[in-house]
C-alpha cells in the first residue's frame, strides 16, 4: 500500500472544478469530489492502474479519469503524488516540465 499525497495545485484545481459545477448543481459537485477521492484512494492499492498520459508517452506520470476530470499522478517509491486535476475538455498543457 502506498501513501497518497495531494499537492496544493491539485487540490486547488479540484476545488475550482467543484465550485464551478456547484453553481448549477451542488449535489453533482459533491458527488464528483467524493468519486475523485474514492478513485484516488484505490490507487493506494493499485498505483499502476492508471494509464500512461497519451500526450506524454515516455513520462513518469500517469492518469485516471473520473469524468469530467483527468487526475494526474506520479509514483515515487512508497508515495503517490496527485499533481494536477483538470477537466477532460480542457486543452492539455504540459504542467509537469
Amino acid at each position: 500500500m502506498v501513501e497518497i499525497v495531494w499537492t496544493e495545485p491539485a487540490l486547488q484545481s479540484l476545488d475550482e472544478i467543484a465550485d464551478y459545477i456547484s453553481l448549477d448543481n451542488l449535489a453533482a459537485s459533491q458527488n464528483l469530489v467524493r468519486k475523485v477521492f474514492d478513485r484516488v484512494e484505490q490507487l493506494s492499492l493499485h498505483p499502476l492502474s492508471g494509464r500512461e498520459i497519451p500526450e506524454l508517452k515516455t513520462s513518469i506520470y500517469r492518469e485516471v479519469i473520473v469524468s469530467p476530470c483527468r487526475i494526474f499522478y506520479r509514483l515515487d517509491g512508497q508515495q503517490l503524488f496527485i499533481v494536477d486535476v483538470m477537466r477532460e475538455e480542457q486543452h492539455f498543457r504540459n504542467p509537469f516540465f
